[in-house]
């Protein structure tokens, strides 16, 4: 008699549990363990794709991130100069427009510009020969000359004069050349003088084209890397 509860309490707690894990389904809504099985699986709906469509799909499926940024490459350093003060004022005036703010320094450097032109007839090996000319000028009726003593830098050359702008020597050296003379030229003299150099650092290619074509409208200026 005992066993014969003992198994019947055993067989009940089985039910119980196998109810509670759902291994024989939720009787009041008729479903079965098999049945249920078969609704996940579903067996008919499955198709096999191969990998690189799956691949595309998973691809397709992600959302598109922010495109990678091109930066453009910036040049570390150039300058130009120097410039005599007149010159530095309408280069930086042509600057203005391309705002760069603390990209673009200036700076007092030590330069030479032109003090004067010289119509001269160039130096002679020695003074006996600068005398023989001096006297074929005034032979061709030009009288306003000298020598260059030995201490100029044009030493034993015949000065025809001396003119601070070049259109006037050129005029002049004309004039000489009409009345004969022969073997003049136009020298140009230098004086120390303080003169501006702009740098301008991290520029992009577009700012360097727009700066480049500034200054291809000043004389004998060019761009170069920062020494």
């Amino acid at each position: 008699m005992l066993k014969f509860f003992f198994f019947a309490l055993l067989a009940a707690n089985v039910a119980v549990l196998a109810v509670g894990q759902g291994v024989v389904g939720n009787m009041a809504d008729g479903e079965r363990e098999p049945a249920r099985l078969a609704n996940q699986l579903n067996a008919k709906a499955l198709k096999v794709i191969p990998a690189a469509q799956a691949t595309a799909a998973s691809v397709a499926a992600t959302p598109p991130g922010p495109a990678p940024r091109d930066e453009p490459a910036t040049v570390a350093c150039v300058e130009v100069g120097n410039f005599l003060l007149a010159d530095a004022r309408r280069f930086e005036a042509a600057l203005a427009p391309l705002e760069l703010g603390d990209r673009q320094a200036r700076r007092n450097v030590q330069g030479q510009e032109v003090s004067s032109y010289v119509v001269n007839i160039p130096p002679f090996p020695n003074r006996e020969a600068a005398n023989r000319k001096a006297a074929e000028l005034r032979d061709k009726g030009v009288t306003s000359f000298y020598i260059i003593p030995d201490n100029q830098p044009l030493r034993l050359a015949i000065s025809l004069g001396v003119f601070k702008q070049e259109e006037a020597a050129r005029t002049h050296l004309a004039g000489l050349v009409k009345q004969g003379v022969t073997g003049a030229r136009i020298t140009p003299r230098y004086a120390p003088s303080k003169q501006l150099m702009f740098q301008f650092r991290d520029i992009g290619p577009t700012t360097r084209t727009r700066l480049d074509q500034i200054v291809a409208g000043f004389k004998d200026q060019q761009i170069r890397k920062c020494q």
